[in-house]
C-alpha cells in the first residue's frame, strides 16, 4: 500500500499555540518520524510527504532558510532510524534553488538507504505537478518518441515517479479540499481523506482512522463493483 499526505497545518497549529511558525515546522518534523515508524511497522509499501511545494518559494527568506536548515537536520539525524527500520529514501522535485548542502546530505541519505527493501520513504521537495507533468513533455519531445507512442505509460515512464505505484490512499491535514498541486497524475484514483487536525497533531491514532475509512472504500475506477455487476447482470 501506498500512502501519500499532504502535511498542512504547521503554521496555524504554532499560531494557536502561541508560538512562532518554525516552531510548528520543528513540531512537524517530529511527526514525520513518527508516521514513518507507525507506516514502516505496519509493512507499508511506500509513504510520500509533501515537504515543500515549488509555490512554498513566495515565503519570508527567513522562513525558507528555517526549513532548508530544518530539512537538512532532518535527513542527517533519521539516518540511524531509517537503517533500523529498513526504510529506502526517495526525494522528487526541481533540485534548482535548494542549497547544495542540503542537497549532498539528501543524496548521501538516499545512496546510505539504497539497498534496504522496506518501505520506500519519498520526500516531495520543491515539488509540482503541474511542472513535473511539463517535464515529462519535454523529455518526450526530447526524446523524439513518435505521437502513436505516446500513451499513459510512456507519459508516467517519465515522471519523477516513475518507479513507484500510484497512491491508493491521499491524506491531508488541517482540513483544506484540495490538492495543491500535489501527484496529479497519480493520484487520478487515489482515495482521499481528510482531517481538521494540524500536521503537528497528526499520530497513530489518526492514521489508524484514515486506514479504516480507506478499507470500507469501494475502488472501481470507473467500473463497476463485485455488488453492482451483479445486480447489473441479474
Amino acid at each position: 500500500m501506498h500512502i501519500a499526505i499532504i502535511m498542512d497545518g504547521n503554521g496555524r497549529w504554532a499560531n494557536r499555540q502561541g508560538l512562532p511558525r518554525h516552531e510548528g515546522h520543528r513540531a512537524g518534523a517530529v511527526k514525520v518520524r513518527e508516521i514513518t515508524e507507525e507506516c514502516a511497522k505496519r509493512r507499508l509499501e511506500q509513504l510520500t510527504l509533501y515537504c515543500l511545494s515549488s509555490e512554498n518559494w513566495k515565503r519570508p527568506k527567513t522562513e525558507l532558510d528555517f526549513l532548508m536548515q530544518l530539512l537538512k537536520e532532518y535527513i542527517v539525524s533519521e539516518r540511524p532510524t531509517m537503517m533500523h527500520h529498513n526504510v529506502r529514501l526517495s526525494v522528487i522535485g526541481q533540485r534548482s534553488g535548494i542549497p547544495d548542502d542540503v542537497l549532498a546530505e539528501m543524496d548521501k541519505s538516499a545512496a546510505m538507504t539504497a539497498d534496504n527493501t522496506g518501505i520506500r520513504l519519498c520526500l516531495a521537495i520543491n515539488y509540482g505537478s503541474r511542472g513535473e507533468i511539463t517535464e515529462a513533455v519535454r523529455k518526450i519531445v526530447s526524446e523524439k518518441i513518435p505521437a502513436e507512442k505516446i500513451d499513459e505509460k510512456c507519459v508516467s515512464q517519465h515522471l519523477y515517479t516513475a518507479t513507484m505505484p500510484d497512491p491508493d490512499l491521499l491524506i491531508r491535514t488541517a482540513g483544506e479540499m484540495r490538492l495543491s498541486n500535489y501527484l496529479l497524475w497519480q493520484s487520478s484514483y487515489s482515495e482521499i481523506w481528510v482531517t481538521e487536525k494540524c500536521w503537528p497533531e497528526f499520530g497513530a491514532p489518526l492514521l489508524e482512522e484514515a486506514l479504516q475509512a480507506y478499507s470500507k472504500r469501494t475502488r472501481k475506477y470507473g467500473g463497476l463493483s463485485d455488488a453492482e455487476r451483479q445486480a447489473f447482470n441479474r
